[in-house]
């Protein structure tokens, strides 16, 4: 055991409590990023070099990254724009838009999004367009402060890219991806997607505008380290104020992690997914149940796995939209969300 130079404290257990609470929603919300991605080190270089080519020397460009579920693509993604924007000038210029073919249904909303996060609803106000292009083009033109080598470069983050090539006639994509290669401003296009076949989605006009660059990322991940990941999510940093506490916790997370019905429960999920938030998400998930928000549609539900019981939810479009009015800090993707799905 290492040992620890901070100095012995003891708090009530209350508290101890609620810093354990904020130290573990902080991990597995994924408000915290890792130091570095770990096993994928080449991947992030290779972003990071291509990502500050745009920021710092105007250059645009287009990369999907592919992988599947709980590989770490947005982890990559987010570590990269860390280090990114922790440079002074990138910083002050670079701007982000990010997009999710979940919540962007339609090239109407995305456009709507893409305006919010360029803080230009000022600038567009009344103007109508003859054509999405014509009104993406004014919104890039309204980024440039002078020539076109003091425009301001953005990276455009579409999640869920393989959604947005359902949309009619992949216009957005198509005028994303043009905008990329025409040089008309520093723009990159960066696509995360679990779908290896993304490219065959796309109209031929749209894949000849894509810079074919893909980052592949594979959870080789083997099940021992897997569970040594999971104890070390769940243990507590040595910084801990408490001791005593920080001990006892830890001792009981290592015990707990050998035992046999907790190896076999966390053997199911790794055969599954690898991906940490979908343990507490099941939490969350029969929260909604307990509340009578959610029930099954099927009686006969105890022999079928929680994760794949069909819910019925139990509120109309009014209680939905009565909600949304009295919840005025409510995230903007939750409203765009009610909004595309009760409107």
């Amino acid at each position: 055991m290492s040992k620890r130079k901070v100095k012995e404290t003891h708090m009530p257990v209350g508290e101890c409590i609620s810093q354990v609470q904020m130290i573990l929603r902080e991990r597995f919300c994924h408000q915290r990023l890792p130091e570095k991605p770990v096993g994928m080190e080449s991947q992030h270089k290779h972003l990071l070099e291509l990502l500050r080519r745009t920021a710092v020397h105007g250059e645009s460009n287009s990369v999907l990254i592919v992988g599947p579920r709980g590989s770490g693509k947005t982890m990559l993604l987010n570590c990269v724009l860390r280090e990114l924007l922790e440079v002074k000038d990138v910083n002050k210029n670079v701007l982000p838009v990010h997009l999710n073919g979940l919540l962007q249904t339609d090239d109407r909303i995305a456009l709507k999004e893409i305006t919010r996060q360029l803080n230009l609803e000022n600038v567009v106000g009344d103007k109508v367009f003859g054509s999405f292009a014509e009104n993406l083009a004014f919104l890039l033109e309204a980024l440039k402060k002078g020539d076109r080598s003091s425009s301001r470069p953005v990276l455009f983050i579409l999640d869920e890219f393989d959604l947005f090539a359902h949309h009619k006639n992949q216009t957005l994509l198509y005028n994303l991806l043009d905008v990329s290669q025409s040089a008309q401003a520093p723009v990159a296009v960066i696509g995360l997607t679990c779908r290896l076949d993304v490219l065959e989605l796309l109209e031929k006009r749209v894949k000849s505008r894509f810079s074919h660059r893909q980052i592949h990322l594979l959870s080789s991940l083997s099940f021992i380290q897997y569970l040594d990941n999971v104890r070390s999510q769940l243990s507590l940093p040595q910084d801990f104020p408490d001791t005593n506490f920080y001990d006892e916790w830890n001792d009981g997370i290592k015990t707990l992690c050998e035992d046999q019905s907790v190896v076999d429960v966390l053997q199911r999920h790794y055969n599954s997914s690898k991906d940490f938030r979908s343990l507490h998400l099941l939490l969350a998930f029969e929260h909604l149940q307990q509340l009578e928000l959610i029930k099954s549609m099927d009686s006969s539900t105890a022999k079928i796995q929680k994760e794949y019981q069909l819910m019925k939810l139990l509120l109309d479009h009014s209680q939905i939209m009565e909600a949304l009015q009295k919840y005025p800090q409510c995230p903007t993707d939750v409203k765009q969300w009610a909004m595309s799905a009760f409107g």
